[in-house]
């Protein structure tokens, strides 16, 4: 189970505090729970959880957590904690847990209130735009022109359904690329997400026409059908809300990192050795 490797290393440096939970094993008097588990899985894996799991993964974890307690017991009876390097490492662990709870703290108090992020988001509506997208359907032929220009001929003439029903059924049974069957559907798409002559001859054709000749690019000739079009449309400020508090958050805390870099700085005594010199 490749989500439990190296998560033992992980959870060593970390402290276990048991919790109210289920008990999934007792080792030597100490309570292996459901809550140990959970923290186990999201150190690998902070999309997963201990009910998602197969009952041979849930034994696993629990064997691991067992190790734990086992491995922790050897070290004490050992004297790991005695020695000079654990107690350096120890020291070092220490700082940065407190630089990191403080950092978070600061993170935590910033506020971004309603009025700023709407403000935000008037100045910079162009930022929340959804680009102008088109659906399109292609036939490709990577070697044969002169095969394409056929399929352009057979094609032509024929409007609305009938024109749609056809391609998809030449899509079918010609088209040389992965969405053949599929009756060669793209689905939408903004420019620039394809290559620029497909995309250039895609976003230039009308809804329910076709490329009057086939588009050649690195993968083939392309015979090339919209089905349908988006117009660009500005994003509701309600749908990045979210996104525009955190960004702001973000920059706001930065900007505060630095002032306090800057003020502690200040009132500091620091000599730099190398400009003594």
């Amino acid at each position: 189970m490749k989500m439990i490797k190296n998560t033992l290393l992980v959870l060593a440096l970390s402290a276990t505090v048991i919790t109210a939970g289920d008990v999934l094993a007792t080792v030597n008097d100490k309570k292996v729970t459901t809550k140990d588990a959970e923290r186990f899985i999201r150190a690998s894996n902070p999309q997963q959880t201990l009910s998602s799991l197969s009952d041979s993964d849930k034994k696993i974890v629990t064997d691991r957590l067992i190790e734990r307690i086992l491995f922790i017991e050897a070290a004490q009876k050992a004297g790991v904690e005695k020695a000079e390097e654990f107690k350096k490492a120890l020291a070092v662990a220490k700082d940065e847990l407190m630089i990191n709870q403080w950092m978070k703290n600061q993170f935590e108090a910033t506020v971004v209130s309603d009025g700023e992020a709407k403000d935000f988001y008037e100045k910079n509506k162009e930022k929340y735009q959804k680009p102008a997208q088109v659906r399109a359907r292609h036939i490709l032929l990577k070697e044969d022109e002169a095969g394409a220009k056929k399929i352009v001929e057979e094609l032509k003439g024929l409007k609305g359904d009938k024109l749609k029903e056809k391609f998809i059924e030449l899509a079918k049974s010609k088209s040389e690329g992965p969405t053949g069957s599929k009756g060669g559907d793209l689905g939408f798409f903004a420019d620039g997400q394809m290559v620029p002559e497909f995309s250039k001859a895609a976003f230039a054709l009308e809804k329910g026409k076709i490329t009057e000749a086939p588009v050649k690019t690195d993968f083939g000739y392309h015979i090339i059908y919209i089905e349908d079009k988006k117009d660009a449309a500005q994003v509701p400020y309600d749908q990045v809300k979210e996104q525009i508090v955190q960004n702001l958050k973000q920059t706001q805390f930065r900007e505060m990192i630095e002032k306090s870099a800057k003020e502690l700085k200040s009132k500091a005594k620091i000599v730099i050795e190398t400009e003594k010199k």
